[in-house]
């Protein structure tokens, strides 16, 4: 069963000196993702967009599909800033450029 996204972002990993990714990330990697308006980390699975790989230092688009996205519906926003983590590590940044309505048709369609 496919996830469906709940929005599309532009992602930076920060470099390898920087970050504790040393290592690129495929489509499926799940960081967590802290919001600035909520105290709890969510599960978000990267789906990128015309690349297989993002390496640490890359600036990447992805989808995101949030694992218990019923705590976040109508609180994200385009242009949202957040953090995404590998355990407690910041390995990055992102900024929402598109909400998907969770109604609308799967989004490969479109």
């Amino acid at each position: 069963m496919k996830i469906k996204p709940n929005f599309t972002a532009l992602l930076t990993y920060l470099p390898s000196k920087d970050g504790v990714k040393t290592t690129p990330v495929s489509s499926g990697y799940r960081p967590l993702i802290k919001f600035p308006f909520d105290l709890e980390l969510y599960i978000g699975v990267q789906t990128f967009l015309g690349t297989d790989l993002v390496f640490p230092g890359d600036t990447s688009t992805a989808e995101i599909a949030l694992l218990k996205s019923e705590y976040v519906t109508g609180k994200i926003y385009e242009g949202l800033d957040f953090d995404f983590f590998e355990g407690e590590n910041l390995i990055g940044h992102g900024v929402v450029t598109k909400v998907i309505d969770p109604n609308s048709i799967d989004s490969s369609e479109e």
